[in-house]
């Protein structure tokens, strides 16, 4: 599924090198030598260059019309073994968006299969569910930093993020193991935390996916293939097959379990084959790439500051939809609201992604799900055949009105999902399981 922690193979950078950095710099030039210090000032440090990372620095690196000047820099980790894998994001939105150019596919009809095989195809119309690759946004970023007098990108490894007086240093690393320090008025910190907050209920969504190619015509490139039930289901948790077809021949495939634990490398790769060559009877294929991550689907509640002015932003302060595991769309929201306070001057904190409201009914349905009280493929399956999808999409995104919410509600198991809710305030929060 879309937006992960983790996911992927190691890229190439897509980010361009810095020209001088934005802001003062000691000693600029357009390159530094091997191994020389670095020293920027700038209003503001963004640091990783995942989903959140990147979605702030392009809306500093090009401010509206008549907004406050604000300088930043982008500390992306080098090429190496710290860099993010390549990644998938998948997300919807009505019409065009600002990153349809660099999207792989886009789809407005997704498919949900039970595990018997009764088949529910939805067309979201107006909504487009798109799918964006890492390459391809950084490159975008890349291309709109290296146009920018804001903001530079600079290829470093951060190690530490110190509180000063009136400001921040961030000390970070580059590959040729010169030093780079930047003095910065405000920190946004998009990596994820050593650990994740404690809480009541944290299941794991993990996957392995497979880039393929196949001899004949399989896929319907028109449709997703949104959660194929059609997997043998664990003992706890759940499991499904999710599509998205580019071609009628090539495809990422993937397969997903929500579970409190991850699988080893083989189980992930006979799931894979078994619903390709199965479930899907594909044939002959080539797989051409892979990607594996680990998404926490947690009501734990994330920090958004931990200094003074230090943020966090993305995943790491709660942006992912604890039900669902979709991140993007929610990091687009907050990033638009912390590059808005910047602009007009206002204080930076980030908001919170999701409502106090769609917190608790994620809360209710993980510990449902944790405890058994509902059957996890019924439940979903259920969903998509009473519910308008594209109705069903905006409540995932957390955007339908309260009676909108409430009619939802009239298609789960109300009994069951009652049970967790008198339960979670009896249910102590604890340390969350790791991947």
């Amino acid at each position: 599924m879309p937006a992960p922690w983790v996911r992927g193979r190691p890229t190439r950078s897509r980010l361009h090198p810095p020209r001088a950095a934005a802001g003062k710099t000691d000693g600029r030039r357009d390159r530094p030598g091997k191994g020389a210090a670095v020293h920027v000032t700038s209003d503001v440090a963004v640091v990783g260059a995942g989903a959140a990372g990147l979605s702030l620095a392009l809306r500093l690196a090009r401010p509206p019309a008549g907004a406050r000047r604000v300088t930043a820099v982008l500390l992306a980790a080098p090429p190496g073994p710290f860099r993010a894998p390549e990644r998938t994001w998948c997300y919807w939105e009505a019409g065009t968006g600002p990153y349809d150019g660099a999207l792989t596919a886009s789809w407005q009809r997704l498919r949900v299969r039970s595990g018997d095989g009764r088949t529910v195809d939805a067309a979201i119309t107006p909504l487009h569910y798109k799918m964006l690759r890492s390459p391809a946004f950084e490159e975008l970023a890349g291309e709109v930093i290296a146009d920018s007098p804001h903001m530079t990108a600079v290829p470093a490894l951060v190690e530490r993020v110190e509180s000063a007086p009136g400001n921040v240093l961030v000390h970070a690393r580059r590959a040729d193991g010169g030093r780079v320090t930047v003095r910065a008025r405000w920190v946004f910190d998009s990596r994820p935390p050593v650990r994740l907050p404690p809480a009541r209920t944290t299941l794991l969504q993990h996957f392995r996916g497979w880039f393929v190619r196949t001899r004949r015509p399989v896929f319907d490139p028109a449709t997703v293939e949104f959660m194929d039930f059609r997997t043998p289901q664990p003992a706890h948790g759940l499991s499904f097959g999710y599509v998205l077809p580019t071609t009628p021949r090539e495809a990422l495939v993937e397969y997903t379990e929500f579970s409190r634990r991850t699988l080893g490398s083989e189980a992930y790769d006979h799931a894979l084959r078994h619903y390709i060559g199965r479930v899907l009877d594909a044939g002959d294929h080539e797989v051409t790439a892979c990607e594996q991550g680990v998404i926490p689907m947690t009501d734990a509640d994330f920090p958004r500051q931990t200094a003074a002015r230090v943020f966090r932003i993305g995943a790491a302060a709660g942006a992912t939809r604890p039900s669902t595991g979709y991140t993007f769309s929610a990091v687009q929201r907050q990033t638009d609201a912390v590059a808005a306070a910047l602009h007009a001057g206002r204080h930076p904190l980030p908001p919170r992604a999701h409502s106090a409201r769609s917190r608790l009914m994620d809360a209710v349905l993980l510990h449902a799900l944790d405890h058994g009280r509902v059957d996890g493929p019924a439940f979903f399956t259920r969903l998509f055949t009473h519910v308008p999808a594209h109705r069903l999409l905006r409540f995932l995104d957390g955007r339908t009105s309260l009676p909108e919410d409430l009619s939802i509600g009239l298609h789960v198991p109300v009994a069951a999902m009652l049970g967790s809710a008198l339960a979670l305030p009896f249910t102590p929060r604890g340390n969350s399981p790791t991947a």
